[in-house]
């Protein structure tokens, strides 16, 4: 039996490490700016190509001075129109690289969990209507909030369970650039997302439960 479960979790580890997206793949102004975010965890996503929704995922962390592969070709969703966004609502995946925030779901913290993790409520929302001075923020209402914004986004969700902040156009947030980009459980691996990046649940548990705010880290999107 021992045998057995030792066999399964190198047959594991050679699967979480094959086709290897590692550091070295990012261009050189991504690990500039890697580096003035003291980042030692990088969240790497590669579109198959700029027009494209699918992708991977893999996650990288330096140890002992030097980038080593800890996941690796991860399917993600991208935006239904691609990498590269530019604008509120043109349903892009934002390329660069970014702080994630805090993590957060519909459900209680998970075991394993080191981010700050925040459960939501029916009361929470992101607000993508650049004409509101709450744009691109989580701001908790329990009004009404159709009559208080013309656009956000529930955040007490399914797709929801579980989520991470990606921190674009966030400081300073400037109006129309485009919100709330989250990594969140995809709803399939055909089903595009409106400009996050999306996983299966598992593996984006997997992920959360890897990064650690010590670390530092950052999504490197390309």
């Amino acid at each position: 039996m021992r045998t057995r479960f030792v066999m399964l979790m190198v047959a594991l580890s050679i699967l979480l490490l094959s086709g290897s997206v590692s550091a070295d793949a990012l261009p050189p102004h991504y690990f500039k700016k890697i580096d003035a975010l003291n980042a030692t965890q990088v969240v790497i996503v590669t579109a198959e190509h700029k027009q494209s929704f699918r992708g991977t995922l893999s996650l990288v962390e330096k140890i002992d001075g030097e980038w080593q592969t800890l996941l690796s070709d991860i399917p993600v969703v991208l935006g239904s129109k691609g990498i590269g966004k530019a604008r509120e609502g043109d349903r892009k995946t934002p390329l660069g690289v970014y702080k994630l925030g805090k993590s957060f779901g519909t459900v209680q913290r998970p075991e394993g969990i080191k981010q700050f993790y925040v459960q939501s409520t029916k009361d929470d929302y992101w607000i993508d209507d650049p004409a509101s001075p709450d744009y691109n923020r989580w701001v908790r209402y329990t009004g009404n909030p159709s009559k208080k914004w013309k656009s956000y986004e529930q955040l007490h969700i399914p797709l929801y369970k579980y989520a991470v902040i990606i921190r674009y156009n966030t400081d300073p947030i400037q109006k129309n650039k485009g919100s709330a980009i989250f990594m969140h459980i995809w709803k399939g691996p055909d089903k595009p997302t409106g400009g996050c990046v999306a996983m299966s649940e598992q593996n984006l548990l997997t992920l959360l439960r890897m990064l650690h705010p010590d670390k530092s880290p950052v999504i490197a999107i390309q």
